[in-house]
C-alpha cells in the first residue's frame, strides 16, 4: 500500500456514515456517559491508535471530573488480520477501585477490548465499561452477546476505514466511515 493506492481506495470506498452523523453519534454518547458517570470520577482510557479521533472529540463534551489515560495494545499492526495481542503501552494511572471506560474506534470481534478490560480488572478496577464509535453487527464476538456499554453507530460486517479506523495504516483521518470496496 502506498499513498497513491490509498487515494484510489478512498475514491472507490462506500461511504456508510457521513461526518455529520458521526459527530451526532459522539454527542449522543457524551450525553449517555455524562448521565451515567458524572459523579463517578472515572478513568477514561483511549485505546491507541484507533480510539484517538473518537476520544479526542468525545472528551471535550464530558464536562465533569475525570482522568485520562491510554493503552496501546494491538493484534494487527498494519495488517488486516491479527492473532496475538502485542502490548505496547499499559495504563499508567492507578485503576484500583476506579470506574474505567475504554474508548475505542470499533467493537468487531472484541478480542483486543476484552483483553484490555481483563487487564484493568486484574489491576483492581471496580468497574470496566466500553465506549466505541462503531460496533459491527455479527455473531463472531469473543464472548457471545458481547456489547459495548456506549455505542455510537452500528454497521454491517464489512471492512471499514475512516474516523479512526484504518486500512493498512491509512485513512484513520477520513471524514466519515467507509467500507472497503468489495469487502
Amino acid at each position: 500500500m502506498n499513498g497513491e493506492n490509498a487515494l484510489t481506495m478512498l475514491a472507490e470506498g462506500d461511504l456508510l456514515v457521513r461526518e455529520d452523523e458521526v459527530v451526532a453519534a459522539i454527542s449522543r454518547i457524551a450525553a449517555e456517559i455524562t448521565a451515567e458517570l458524572k459523579d463517578a470520577n472515572p478513568v477514561l482510557i483511549c485505546c491507541m491508535n484507533g480510539g484517538l479521533a473518537f476520544a479526542g472529540q468525545l472528551l471535550t463534551k464530558l464536562v465533569f471530573p475525570l482522568q485520562i489515560d491510554y493503552v496501546h495494545a494491538t493484534r494487527y499492526g498494519h495488517e488486516i488480520n491479527g492473532v496475538t495481542l502485542d502490548w505496547k503501552v499499559r495504563p499508567q494511572l492507578d485503576l484500583k477501585d476506579r470506574t474505567v471506560v475504554l474508548l475505542d474506534d470499533i467493537l468487531d470481534e472484541g478480542v483486543t477490548l476484552a483483553a484490555i478490560a481483563e487487564y484493568c480488572r486484574h489491576v483492581g478496577a471496580a468497574k470496566v465499561m466500553m465506549a466505541v464509535l462503531v460496533e459491527k453487527l455479527h455473531l463472531r464476538k469473543v464472548a457471545p452477546g458481547m456489547k459495548a456499554d456506549f455505542t455510537g453507530i452500528e454497521v454491517g460486517d464489512r471492512f471499514l476505514f475512516g474516523y479512526g479506523l484504518d486500512y493498512k495504516g491509512y485513512w484513520r483521518n477520513a471524514p466519515g466511515i467507509y467500507a472497503l470496496k468489495g469487502h
